[in-house]
């Protein structure tokens, strides 16, 4: 039988069959988390400002993690947009951790955030494809696909020419 365990500082542990559990929400520490694991993600995050910007605004935001051995395996950090939206502001795996299901008890974290604030809908941008080889893009596109979201819209200059941003929604709740 396998056991989780929690810390001291209230991570949950992964248990004792190497098991993540679920993501619990972090309230301290966040902007260092943000720029420790965006800084490895060099395929998609390549710009210090960008990281620094993200590490910036997450302080004041709900966030939660998957740990690992008392490391932040992944992260996602929420941004409300009332009355009825809730927008994954910035996700990301450590890359040891990719294809290994944080991703998806990510996703779990914030729709269940994005729920108990009384959202209808789940949103989250990326880069839009733009006809170059970004196998790292395709896969992210493809991982929101495959967990519900839907293609919404593209916004061409949003994040500045050549940045194309694709939008993304996920209806949290039946369209009447």
């Amino acid at each position: 039988m396998c056991d989780a365990a929690m810390s001291g500082n209230g991570f949950a542990l992964s248990d004792e069959c190497g098991q993540i559990q679920d993501a619990i929400e972090i309230t301290s520490d966040k902007g260092n988390i943000c720029r420790e694991i965006m800084s490895e993600l060099t395929d998609w995050f390549s710009e210090p400002a960008v990281i620094e910007a993200c590490a910036e605004a997450i302080e004041s935001l709900p966030m939660f993690g998957c740990v690992d051995k008392n490391r932040v395996a992944g992260f996602v950090a929420m941004q409300s947009h009332p009355p009825d939206a809730m927008e994954i502001l910035v996700i990301a795996t450590r890359r040891a951790y990719h294809r290994s299901g944080v991703g998806k008890r990510l996703l779990a974290a914030a729709e269940d955030c994005a729920r108990t604030a009384g959202c209808k809908i789940l949103t989250v941008k990326t880069l839009a494809p733009r006809g170059t080889d970004e196998p790292q893009y395709d896969a992210t596109r493809a991982f929101y696909d495959k967990n519900g979201f839907i293609r919404a819209e593209i916004f061409p200059t949003l994040w500045g020419e050549g940045h194309p941003c694709l939008f993304f929604v996920k209806p949290l709740e039946a369209i009447s």
